[in-house]
């Protein structure tokens, strides 16, 4: 039996189908979302100071993807595309929702792009799919895909837990908090906890006789960083003993956090641990862990990069460069972690560039379901890398973040193909080059001494924005042109 064979069979017996038509051993899938968590992180992606055994453990039951991408720097879009399958240029939704405004941006040289503040109804999402073939689909947390009539619940999802309109969690993580879709059972209860404890009490009280898609997304670790009473003392501690903070690094108009040492937002980390810990057990108590298809990812990369003067970003991903908000690899480079029992090899590494928009195809076709090529039309199944001797076609992964952000980041986009990397940075019309093979830190711009390939990659860029009809920042007439922008 060649290797097709038997990957055909390691799926297919996921999907035995009785003589009524339902499927027998369809999957369950449980998908864990992290809001803005960096790539380095989590302890089996090298943390030197936070703590997460429970992630290290589902790591190294399954599949780490070292070069997994988010479509965005920032949440919204991100979340779209996970959903559809589709890039979120596509979909319309290129910002955090609703976004930044330029009147916050001192003398902007371009005007404020405006997107869409929902996912769009017409949009196909995992959730309706599998729905339409069974499934039980709860989601758990934060949505940010807009509010009444595009809720989960307006997207496929039979259960809504704790998800609507807001990015960050309204009154904090700490109850009471105020959110119209979960309710506080007591005063100074960890919202992560309770997010967990709903997953738990769907898990043990769904209908056995269906398979479930399980989509925990979690609020941590998103500002504002608020630290989880159970374990911040330990990280103070930690603290204590490594010494001062070093001075962050310049980034352009921002600057850098370089070292992982905020107790607050280490016992955040601690947190979601504590509850992919929890859920793995409640599969394994169900006895349903062998019959789960286990899904972990970020939606964007860790808060590393703010203006300069503001007070010290809450992380680092060094050795990668910036953080949420920016095009390096430290805004888009998440952890991800796959495992599908029967597909997936424990401890298994692949280091091919995959992005966001996979998770749908990957999927559907783990649960034996026929691809969807004209909705999920920018993701393709993972599969053939998930067995070990597979491969998928080479391809370009592109980026379209034309907006201001937060984190000192002005509008631009980016392009990695192979080994290149090339970031356009509009406001100050340049471009940067970088071999990510041998530079990963992004430290040496090549663009220079490679002027053709920076022009190739530069027309490619080009070419896609045009087949996706990227909306384009528009000049504002009313900038003036400083010394620091030549």
């Amino acid at each position: 039996m060649n290797r097709f064979n038997l990957l055909a069979a390691a799926v297919i017996s996921f999907t035995a189908v009785t003589a009524s038509g339902r499927s027998e051993s369809q999957p369950n899938i449980v998908f864990f979302l992290v809001d803005d968590l960096g790539w380095k992180d989590l302890g089996s992606w090298g943390s030197p100071f936070h703590e997460t055994p429970a992630i290290d453990r589902l790591t190294a039951s399954g599949m780490k993807f070292t070069s997994a991408y988010a479509a965005c720097p920032v949440c919204s879009p991100t979340r779209a595309s996970l959903l559809t399958g589709r890039h979120p240029v596509r979909i319309g939704i290129t910002d955090w929702i609703p976004g930044m405004p330029t009147s916050r941006v001192p003398n902007p040289r371009f005007r404020h792009v405006q997107d869409r503040d929902e996912l769009p109804l017409e949009e196909v999402t995992l959730a309706e799919i599998l729905q339409q073939h069974g499934y039980q689909a709860c989601f758990v947390g934060k949505w940010h895909l807009g509010g009444e009539g595009f809720l989960p619940t307006d997207q496929g999802f039979d259960v809504n837990i704790g998800g609507f309109h807001a990015g960050s969690p309204p009154g904090g993580y700490h109850a009471p908090w105020s959110n119209p879709y979960l309710e506080a059972y007591h005063d100074g209860e960890y919202l992560t906890d309770r997010l967990t404890d709903e997953s738990i009490r769907f898990i043990r009280s769904r209908d056995t006789a269906r398979p479930f898609l399980l989509y925990l997304s979690y609020y941590n670790v998103h500002t504002p960083i608020e630290a989880d009473r159970q374990t911040v003392a330990h990280f103070r501690c930690k603290v204590s003993q490594i010494g001062p903070t070093p001075d962050p690094v310049a980034e352009r108009r921002g600057e850098t956090r370089i070292r992982q040492d905020n107790a607050d937002y280490a016992s955040m980390v601690a947190a979601v641990d504590r509850s992919v810990g929890r859920i793995l057990e409640a599969l394994n108590h169900e006895l349903i862990a062998d019959d789960t298809v286990v899904c972990f990812f970020s939606d964007n990369g860790g808060l590393t990069t703010l203006p300069r003067g503001r007070p010290a970003a809450p992380t680092s991903n060094a050795p990668l460069r910036a953080g949420k908000g920016w095009l390096y690899e430290g805004g888009i480079r998440e952890p991800m972690i796959i495992r599908a029992p029967e597909v997936t090899k424990p401890g298994s590494v692949c280091d091919e560039p995959v992005c966001s928009m996979d998770f749908l195809p990957t999927l559907l076709e783990l649960t034996g379901l026929s691809p969807e090529p004209d909705l999920h039309r920018d993701g393709v199944s993972l599969v053939p890398l998930l067995s070990g001797d597979g491969s998928i076609e080479p391809r370009s992964l592109y980026w379209h973040y034309p907006h201001y952000h937060g984190s000192a980041w002005t509008p631009g986009a980016a392009v990695r193909d192979g080994r290149w990397k090339l970031i356009e940075f509009y406001e100050f019309d340049d471009v940067e080059l970088y071999d990510l093979q041998s530079d990963v830190r992004e430290r040496s711009d090549l663009s220079r001494d490679r002027p053709e390939q920076t022009a190739w990659l530069r027309e490619k860029l080009r070419r896609w924005q045009s087949s996706v009809s990227a909306q384009m920042p528009q000049p504002n007439p009313n900038w003036q042109l400083e010394d620091s922008d030549h």
